[in-house]
């Protein structure tokens, strides 16, 4: 027996398919094919950074590199990020599908990711954060008084203290931690939640206002168990501190790089232990920057997802909480085990 032939219309329809395909290899591999841009998905990998600052990470012109991105913005490998009257750029989030499009620019991130940064490359974006955590700091040096009213500027404590402290209870109930760790306790009001789980809480922050705040709650309320550590997540990577359960809430907003957040929050936690994470969802309210000392307007729910898969960390449940303001606030939980606990 002979195949059975498509038909005219079958055919046409399967050639401009193709068609379309192949137009978008091309257009991928066009954009790629050049080794600037490919060093440019290098820094990329976990980093969002505004036109300026991958100017000065490459020393060029700005409008040599706007060239550049919107190229590749064109061909789909990255996506333009608004922060206020600013706009950074990142990998494109959103390749989940099957297309050819989707594998290909999944491979050229997987092919590139292989290869290390050059020193120099990796001094200057180290550069660039510190710039950002000492903007962050100040902020909080100089509004450390006013903590309390600049958080709730956008969201009051309770708003998520107590969806994560529900969760937290939650997972308290199938197993047993001796030790946590909160990244950025503020004033310190979310500790009394994790001393009922914890015999050991350690508190980190690189505000040595805030840690003063936190010193006074944990005197009032009687919490003895709490260290209150001066410094960043790196301070405590050196000590080869381990711990069974991390929380950081409202604090990526306000990271030079929210991505290494969940990698150091893996190598700082033991196998099985649990991450949780409230954070903004992203927004434009620019605002923020200025009242609030927010670095960052919030974030995708795939951001997060992908940074936290990256470190080796498995999402578990999502909740999201909308706010009258315009705001919200999204609630995550992380494991570092093979799959997420139901």
């Amino acid at each position: 027996m002979h195949p059975t032939l498509p038909s005219m219309n079958e055919a046409l329809s399967i050639d401009a398919t193709d068609g379309i395909d192949t137009s978008n290899l091309a257009q991928i591999f066009k954009a790629s094919g050049d080794p600037l841009r490919l060093e440019v998905l290098r820094v990329l990998r976990r980093d969002t950074f505004g036109v300026l600052e991958l100017s000065q990470l490459f020393d060029m012109r700005q409008s040599g590199m706007s060239h550049h991105l919107k190229v590749m913005h064109k061909a789909g490998l990255l996506e333009p990020q608004r922060e206020g009257n600013a706009i950074f750029y990142r990998r494109t989030l959103h390749l989940h599908g099957d297309s050819l499009a989707d594998q290909t620019i999944r491979q050229i991130f997987e092919t590139v990711d292989k290869v290390p940064l050059p020193q120099h490359l990796e001094q200057r974006i180290e550069d660039i954060r510190h710039q950002r955590a000492e903007q962050s700091q100040a902020f909080f040096s100089r509004h450390a008084a006013q903590f309390r009213e600049q958080q709730e500027l956008i969201a009051g404590f309770e708003l998520y203290a107590e969806p994560v402290a529900a969760l937290i209870q939650q997972r308290a109930e199938q197993q047993v931690w001796n030790s946590a760790l909160e990244i950025g306790p503020g004033e310190g009001g979310f500790l009394s939640v994790l001393t009922a789980h914890c015999p050991q809480v350690v508190a980190l922050d690189n505000s040595r206002d805030m840690l003063a705040k936190a010193a006074r709650t944990c005197e009032e309320q009687g919490l003895n168990n709490v260290e209150l550590v001066e410094g960043v997540t790196d301070t405590l990577l050196a000590r080869g501190e381990a711990f069974d359960l991390v929380v950081a809430n409202m604090v990526l907003h306000h990271v030079p790089s929210p991505a290494d957040i969940f990698l150091d929050a893996a190598a700082l936690m033991n196998v099985g232990g649990y991450l949780v994470i409230s954070d903004l969802c992203s927004h434009d309210q620019d605002w923020a920057r200025t009242n609030c000392g927010d670095l960052w307007l919030g974030f995708e729910p795939e951001e997060l997802t992908a940074w936290a898969m990256d470190a080796g960390l498995t999402p578990g449940e999502t909740l999201f909480i909308g706010l009258r303001n315009g705001f919200q606030i999204q609630v995550r939980e992380f494991w570092k085990s093979a799959s997420p606990m139901q």
